[in-house]
């Protein structure tokens, strides 16, 4: 079409190209005047040739244009018609798919509702069934109910019929007795007084007797608690304990030695111990901080060879622990023997006197247990002795009455139970087991052994000054921290530092893995919270660590 527009614009003057090609070359103007009557006949007909020509060439393009029109019309109408036969399928196809999505939801609604309204039914069925359950054990106790109250009625009015029996029959024998007695009940009464003076005439020298050693016994009584009395000042030097030790350093580079490089050299040494090294600005002392006496010992003792030896790194660390450790077992036993032989008890189980050497580093409101116990066997041996009792054994039962406390971190339940446990397995008289047991009032003291032990016991307890109540509260809590974290399946071993505020967990490696570890950690959290009070917060670390040892040889 635009290629038609050209020639549109040519069809004028192609009339008057044709005339001037026919015509000999002359002046344009002066050309028709001087033509002949057939040139100029020609050169009409050569216009009206050109201007038809020009007309028709308009015509056709006017038809040509019309006709692209025409198509190109034809082409917008397809164009349309298929574009809305393609939006109309797009949109049937968007509306099988909402009703195939709303069917399937409503579908789904009705199985959901089908699923409740079955188990509604079910549920029902069950409560049914409970109820006629309910309803039939209901029947089944409302008739034994009947049955005992026809047989309670039965009983009564057959007791009833027996007593109305027996208040005839003893209104008859009263009649009769009165009859052949021939006395009035007043008389019969006054009868029965005299002979009662006359019997307690005769009696009076036996209750004076009687009287005399009730006094002389009561005397005895008052005199022994008197006794009791001046026993119980029995007084000894107690030092109250502390939490904390100190470990002189020769200079303050050795805090560095001793924290090591990113602190790997004392978080080993606090790991392998259970204790909780606290270094700050004070000069020439690091200090070792520890609820139990006898893991802050060896902390103390392996710092301080340590820092002797020189040389500090986990493995020596490790390696300097376990022979601490096995020095402190000796001296318990050491200690333990010193205990039986300022008591002057032979005979004891070498596990026995093991466990009184721990009492050493033991304390009970801030009272030294190992001291109390030598307390509580002086004063049970003199008791037993004004009470004409066997003293020896009373000393026995005395310093062995607290064993469980040396046993009470790594087994469940109080002291008294743990002691006669272990009394009783290492071959101790029952007598003493008993002590150990009942010197509470756990149990009914059968015992007058237990007695004493018990009396004595609340003798060195009770004096001024021999306790106090604040740091064995502290040992009692820092004690449940460690029993309920090494409580959990996986947990190696636990210790409670920070006074309180963390607990480090050492986890076993062959039964853990990173994921259960943390699990862990936060059971043993959340049993803090369910189980204890207490101040502020408890962190819980977890620790878990894999090592592997070769020998070259």
């Amino acid at each position: 079409m635009q290629l038609l527009l050209p020639i549109a614009a040519l069809g004028a003057p192609l009339g008057g190209l044709l005339l001037a090609q026919a015509t000999p070359v002359a002046s344009p103007v002066a050309a028709p005047a001087g033509m002949s009557g057939g040139q100029v006949a020609a050169y009409i007909i050569t216009a009206l040739v050109g201007a038809g020509m020009g007309f028709g060439l308009v015509q056709l393009i006017n038809h040509l244009r019309r006709r692209d029109a025409d198509k190109e019309a034809r082409d917008i109408l397809d164009r349309a018609n298929l574009e809305a036969v393609a939006r109309r399928k797009e949109a049937e196809i968007e509306a099988k798919e909402v009703a195939l999505k709303e069917k399937s939801r409503v579908e789904d609604e009705a199985n959901k509702l089908r699923n409740e309204l079955h188990d509604r039914d079910r549920q029902l069925d069950k409560r049914e069934d409970a109820l006629q359950q309910r309803d039939d054990q209901l029947g089944k106790q409302e008739k034994m109910v009947e049955s005992n109250q026809r047989r309670l009625a039965e009983k009564t009015e057959d007791v009833n019929r027996r007593q109305k029996e027996l208040d005839d029959l003893l209104d008859v024998e009263r009649q009769t007795l009165h009859r052949l007695s021939g006395l009035s009940p007043e008389d019969a009464r006054n009868q029965l007084l005299e002979r009662l003076d006359k019997e307690l005439a005769h009696e009076q020298g036996a209750l004076i007797v009687k009287q005399q050693k009730a006094i002389e016994k009561a005397c005895d009584v008052r005199a022994k608690e008197l006794l009791i009395t001046c026993i119980q000042r029995f007084a000894a030097a107690h030092t109250a304990e502390a939490t904390t030790n100190t470990v002189d350093i020769p200079n303050d580079d050795m805090k560095g030695r001793i924290i090591g490089r990113e602190g790997r050299n004392i978080r080993s040494f606090e790991k392998a111990t259970g204790v909780d090294v606290i270094i700050d600005d004070t000069p020439g002392v690091v200090i070792v901080s520890a609820f139990d006496p006898v893991r802050r010992e060896v902390a103390r003792i392996a710092l301080a060879k340590l820092i002797t030896d020189g040389r500090i790194h986990p493995s020596r660390i490790e390696e300097v622990v376990a022979e601490t450790e096995k020095e402190i077992d000796g001296k318990l036993q050491e200690y333990g023997e010193e205990a039986m032989q300022e008591v002057d008890v032979p005979g004891l189980h070498p596990k026995v006197i093991t466990l009184l050497g721990r009492l050493r580093y033991r304390t009970s409101y801030s009272q030294n247990v190992l001291r109390h116990s030598i307390e509580v066997a002086f004063i049970s041996g003199l008791i037993a002795e004004e009470l004409g009792m066997d003293g020896d054994l009373a000393r026995r039962a005395g310093l062995l009455h607290d064993i469980g406390k040396a046993a009470d971190h790594d087994t469940e339940g109080g002291h008294p139970k743990i002691g006669a446990d272990l009394l009783k397995r290492y071959g101790e008289n029952e007598v003493v087991v008993h002590a150990a047991l009942g010197h509470h009032d756990d149990i009914r003291p059968d015992m007058p052994y237990t007695v004493i032990c018990a009396a004595a016991d609340a003798c060195s307890a009770s004096r001024p000054g021999a306790r106090r109540e604040t740091l064995d509260r502290y040992i009692k809590r820092m004690q449940e921290l460690e029993s309920i974290a090494t409580g959990f399946e996986g947990v190696h071993q636990a210790f409670a530092i920070q006074a309180g505020r963390e607990v480090r967990v050492i986890a076993n490696t062959k039964h853990t893995s990173d994921e259960s570890a943390a699990k862990i950690c936060r059971d043993i959290a959340t049993a803090f919270e369910q189980q204890l009070t207490y101040p502020g917060e408890i962190r819980v670390t977890m620790i878990r660590e894999s090592r592997f040892t070769e020998t070259a040889k």
